[in-house]
């Protein structure tokens, strides 16, 4: 069974963002920034992860790696919600 390592990439940059919303959270700044910070901090590694010649991560140019990240740390705000949901 191959493992598609660009999906790996994305699912990295959803759990680090998530991570990082969690100690926003926690921290003295508004919670109403969380899916800002969590949406740059994910534009900022889909760069990294680009630059880094990350293996199948699904982007071509700077641009897309950039959307890529974003993308992916704005669904660990969605996954945060699913996760709230489920506990009502």
């Amino acid at each position: 069974m191959e493992m598609n390592l660009g999906i790996a990439g994305v699912a990295a940059i959803t759990v680090i963002c998530y991570l990082i919303g969690e100690v926003v959270k926690v921290s003295p700044l508004d919670s109403k920034f969380i899916p800002t910070i969590v949406g740059v901090f994910g534009g900022i590694l889909g760069v990294v992860a680009f630059l880094t010649g990350m293996p199948d991560f699904p982007a071509g140019d700077v641009l897309t790696a950039i959307a890529v990240g974003i993308v992916s740390g704005l669904a660990a705000t969605g996954a945060n919600q699913v996760i709230k949901q489920l506990k009502k």
